[in-house]
């Protein structure tokens, strides 16, 4: 399957989707596969990879769409995995390609010559980076297509999605995408924790100590780009026990909004009553890139309120340091 094949222009970007569910160690095997194509790879956990092209491409001596071909000979020939392939001349357009690679798998190249007219009559939700709310909101507005999305004015676009969520819509639609691939292994859970100097009874303020370890992985994730789709807590009581809890989020997440929610979930289920905690970790597991996540759109104006307002504090702590500013509730019981 092709649009075109592309050798030109500044980047040539190879967006790999591996079936899901694939366990861990099969997954590691299709990166290693990745990397025998080009040094340039990024992993995008669970399940997918970003490759650069350009230099790998003068090396083997073949188009996009041929080294496309030989990755999934040699996953299905290696590995028994077959893969869906996209190729285009930026992150967006890859992944807009791979994603429409019926399974089991395929490939897919688009010239950057054609990107304005592959990308025109496209569903809005076929473009990488859309969610689905985002797409109901467009097409509410009479927005159904990349094409149309394009011909918006800006301005009515961020209307519609945010300011941010909107002024990257419209760029790629119109296949501006200026991100590099950037090869880095991402750690695959980042945990916080809190020890209390003997123990502590008080309902509220194991709460607050636990609102200061969302704030404080929230961070984390935020500075590392990445973003979790599970939470883990575990709760060390006098004498030596713990108890382990793992809840999924809705959606991958590093918004201290939504971490805030699954953790007080996670605490509520442990049912505490007058138990006697010397610590609290919070680990934020099953990590992926933060640039991989579509960033949903929010009909709720207090949401986006905090979003901005997040960004601004996140700013503020980089600037003099994590614990200049955060929730009052914490400050309250002293987390």
């Amino acid at each position: 399957m092709t649009a075109s094949a592309t050798t030109g222009g500044t980047s040539t970007v190879m967006h790999v989707r591996c079936p899901d569910g694939l366990p861990e160690e099969i997954y590691r095997q299709v990166l290693e596969q990745l990397a025998d194509l080009s040094p340039v790879v990024q992993a995008l956990p669970p399940s997918a990879a970003l490759v650069e092209l350009k230099g790998a491409l003068r090396y083997h001596g073949t188009d996009p769409r041929g080294l496309g071909e030989v990755l999934r000979l040699r996953t299905l020939s290696r590995l028994g995995v077959d893969v869906r392939v996209g190729i285009g001349p930026s992150i967006t357009v890859a992944a807009t390609a791979s994603g429409l690679v019926a399974p089991p798998g395929g490939v897919l190249a688009v010239d950057a010559a054609d990107v304005t007219a592959w990308l025109g009559p496209l569903p809005v939700e076929a473009l990488h980076g859309i969610g689905p709310r985002q797409a109901e909101a467009l097409r509410d507005y009479g927005i159904h297509c990349v094409g149309l999305l394009a011909a918006v004015p800006p301005a009515t676009v961020q209307r519609l999605l945010g300011g941010r969520n909107g002024r990257l819509a419209v760029e790629r639609a119109h296949g501006i995408d200026p991100r590099p691939v950037a090869p880095r292994a991402l750690p695959a859970s980042a945990a916080v924790s809190r020890v209390f100097p003997g123990h502590a009874l008080d309902g509220a303020e194991v709460r607050a100590a636990l609102l200061d370890l969302v704030v404080q992985l929230g961070h984390l994730l935020r500075h590392r780009g990445q973003a979790a789709r599970a939470l883990t807590l575990t709760l060390r009581f006098v004498g030596g026990s713990r108890w382990d809890k793992t809840r999924r989020l809705p959606e991958a997440s590093a918004h201290d909004d939504d971490l805030r929610v699954t953790a007080y979930r996670l605490i509520d289920a442990a049912g505490l009553q007058r138990g006697r905690l010397t610590g609290l970790v919070l680990r934020g597991d099953d990590l992926v890139d933060a640039d991989g996540v579509a960033e949903q759109l929010s009909l709720d104006p207090a949401r986006a309120s905090r979003l901005l307002a997040e960004e601004a504090v996140d700013r503020v702590r980089d600037r003099f340091g994590p614990g200049v500013i955060g929730p009052a509730a914490t400050r309250l019981h002293g987390a």
